[in-house]
């Protein structure tokens, strides 16, 4: 008999709901074992099929539910508390899930402040206030996944490594444990340190020196560090460090419950660098980590 899985979506941009996809062949070895019985981006089947957008949400029972996204408004946190009493377990799938990701940076400011930015402060907005019809309603700040319900397995990345993904869900299935390295993103890194000091932080977007030395080193701000390595699955080398760039720090602290902020202070006071040097340092260091109280909102005025 199959296995019932569900894929949903919250407050997300779709790129991790899209690495379902990016499977590729493997997934074909999957399907034989799975059944699909709520997945919005592969099948029509709505929350409300007889389209009155109220009451119960058309949840069907499931052995294996695969969510992504962070949860923002009523909706979200709806639909993830009614998946989570129809499956037996829920995997969190990319670092908005795990960690608040991206959306999580918006609980700097409180939410009345983005509203008005959104749909008062901007000159394209036209004056009117926010939508209050048929939208749902915001919740007071963007929660990770398991701070609304019980999560069973954690895939981070943004988006999530397809590999990884299909790792999870034979764990699921085959009712094992699905275990991430505590390692550091540094540990598998190919580039070489040569321990010297560093005074100054460069743009991101100017070109690295010739040859393969450290990112961090060369004065490239690079979250390594303070970020758990296994993004690029069983392929090893990180995926911004293949892709020539500094590791941005999306699949969260080496450990859940660690702080990449303090992880990464750490890290750079070791090769000298003055910390202050870099500008809006809590959003940077908790780029995809904002859920979970390491963001709030900022103080303004006396």
């Amino acid at each position: 008999m199959p296995v019932r899985v569900i894929d949903d979506w919250l407050g997300t941009c779709a790129g991790c709901e899209m690495t379902l996809l990016d499977v590729g062949e493997a997934l074909l070895d999957l399907l034989p074992l799975i059944e699909f019985v709520h997945a919005p981006l592969l099948m029509d089947h709505k929350y409300y099929p007889d389209g009155s957008d109220s009451g119960a949400l058309d949840i069907p029972e499931a052995d294996i539910a695969l969510i992504t996204g962070c949860v923002r408004n009523e909706e979200n946190k709806l639909v993830a508390q009614q998946i989570r009493g129809k499956s037996k377990i829920v995997i969190a799938n990319g670092s908005c899930a795990c960690f608040g990701g991206i959306p999580a940076l918006a609980n700097m400011f409180t939410r009345e402040e983005l509203l008005e930015r959104i749909y008062g402060g901007l000159t394209s907005t036209e004056p009117g206030g926010p939508p209050t019809e048929k939208v749902p309603a915001l919740l007071d700040r963007v929660y990770s996944l398991d701070e609304i319900i019980k999560v069973d397995i954690y895939v981070p990345g943004c988006p999530t490594d397809p590999g990884l993904l299909v790792e999870a869900l034979k764990a699921a299935m085959e009712n094992r444990p699905f275990i991430l390295t505590e390692k550091a993103v540094c540990e598998d890194c190919p580039l070489k340190r040569e321990k010297k000091a560093i005074f100054s932080i460069k743009r991101p977007l100017q070109p690295p020196e010739a040859g393969d030395r450290c990112f961090l080193e060369q004065g490239f701000l690079c979250l390594g560090p303070a970020t758990r390595t296994g993004c690029a699955g069983n392929d090893g080398t990180p995926r911004c460090i293949t892709g020539g760039y500094p590791c941005r720090g999306c699949f969260g602290p080496l450990r859940f419950g660690g702080n990449q902020m303090v992880d990464m202070m750490s890290a750079l006071s070791t090769i000298g660098l003055d910390v202050k040097q870099i500008p809006d340092r809590l959003a940077t260091f908790n780029r995809f980590t904002g859920a979970k109280g390491r963001l709030r909102p900022l103080k303004t005025g006396g």
